[in-house]
């Protein structure tokens, strides 16, 4: 059966080297701090051109430490994309401070600027301190992040560039990890670079932001270890992990070239018939997912199900936007509504992406949306790959 995304095929492909990896990490026992997460930070630092990186146990962990880090506290507000996963928002109301939800772009998905800046003068209204804002790079896309940065820059805040699904994109020249005052990503096994469990990391190029973030992702330690200097957390990326991640990063750029050809091939064939992913000029998405809308009168579910009867999987990411959610309802969102996060929610579905889709693979899907889209209109299909 096809796979959505193929960890099988990527685990086959250098299977010899993390199976090396593992041994050198259970015959030296370092397995919590040991040499491979330092030499995995210095690597994923070289590879992305940031100054500091720092390593922790989840991308979720990687987001909350950023809040601590900026000093995000009661009396806040942090902004978010309504259409995202719960990760984004859910690090900011431990700190005391309130996630306010912002809408999307319709065409790139990511955090819409002119609704941020409604949603700042919200905030404001409510005696709120606009204090950072969560960019998300959606479905691997990097977020607007010029448009982004001015408003951060005229209302004194911070940006915090989530880029749990977009490490490996690039914007305008400037890779993931190296945007905005923090970044952040995650290593889950179905992300563009991920381990064998969970795992994420931070990005900083402030030496002193990056001395405490070493502290507070182990028990605030200071100097000596039975000295902690301020209150931290227990978020330290597993040695084996790290191991299985160097030799993951090795094939990362090659993994990415795979992506960028999949992601190609399905648009020449696709864009015709129903909404294809843009890429604004300048920017380079890690294609983490994949995604189509449909256009009206086409029948999101219809066309799901006719891609399961021909053994071709697919995912909506995600059907019910933040502000739809029981735990995120309450909190506050841009005053004009969230229109964009709406139908966006009720209209996207993904297909499979990864980089070991073949030529064969992808030929099964597109012509497996061809001919679902055909039958909705009574049409007959021109099948081309």
């Amino acid at each position: 059966m096809m796979q959505f995304i193929d960890l099988a095929a990527q685990q086959a492909r250098i299977k010899d080297r993390i199976d090396a990896r593992i041994q050198a990490v259970l015959a030296h026992g370092g397995y919590i701090m040991g040499p491979e997460v330092a030499a995995f930070e210095d690597a994923l630092a070289e590879f992305c051109g940031a100054r500091h990186v720092i390593t922790c146990a989840n991308g979720t962990d990687a987001l909350e430490l950023a809040m601590v880090v900026l000093g995000v506290g009661p009396g806040d507000a942090v902004f978010c994309p309504s259409f995202t996963f719960a990760a984004t928002a859910e690090v900011v109301p431990a700190t005391g401070a309130v996630p306010v939800m912002c809408d999307i772009d319709p065409v790139t998905f990511n955090l819409c600027p002119e609704s941020l800046a409604r949603a700042v003068a919200h905030a404001r209204d409510l005696g709120l301190r606009p204090a950072v804002v969560n960019a998300v790079d959606l479905f691997g896309l990097p977020a607007g992040y010029d448009a982004i940065k001015a408003i951060c820059a005229a209302h004194g805040m911070k940006l915090v560039a989530d880029s749990a699904q977009g490490f490996g994109s690039n914007y305008k020249g400037r890779a993931s990890g190296t945007i905005g005052d923090i970044a952040t990503t995650s290593f889950f096994p179905a992300k563009p670079l991920g381990c064998y469990g969970d795992g994420g990391a931070i990005f900083t190029d402030d030496d002193e932001t990056a001395g405490i973030l070493r502290s507070l992702r182990v028990h605030g330690k200071g100097s000596d270890k039975y000295d902690n200097v301020r209150i931290g957390r227990n978020s330290r990326l597993d040695t084996i992990q790290a191991a299985i991640l160097l030799e993951k990063l090795a094939i990362f750029g090659d993994e990415l070239e795979r992506r960028q050809a999949v992601a190609a091939r399905y648009t020449t064939a696709l864009s015709g018939l129903i909404d294809t992913p843009v890429v604004p000029e300048g920017l380079r998405s890690a294609w983490a997912q994949y995604t189509l809308r449909t256009r009206p009168g086409q029948d999101r579910a219809a066309l799901m199900d006719a891609l399961k009867r021909a053994g071709v999987p697919s995912v909506v990411y995600y059907p019910r936007p933040l502000h739809m959610q029981s735990a995120y309802a309450g909190f506050p969102h841009d005053p004009a509504g969230l229109p964009a996060s709406e139908s966006a929610a009720a209209q996207v579905f993904s297909l499979p992406m990864h980089p070991y889709l073949g030529a064969e693979e992808q030929d099964r899907v597109i012509v497996a949306v061809q001919q679902a889209l055909a039958d909705q209109h009574n049409l007959t299909p021109t099948v081309s790959g």
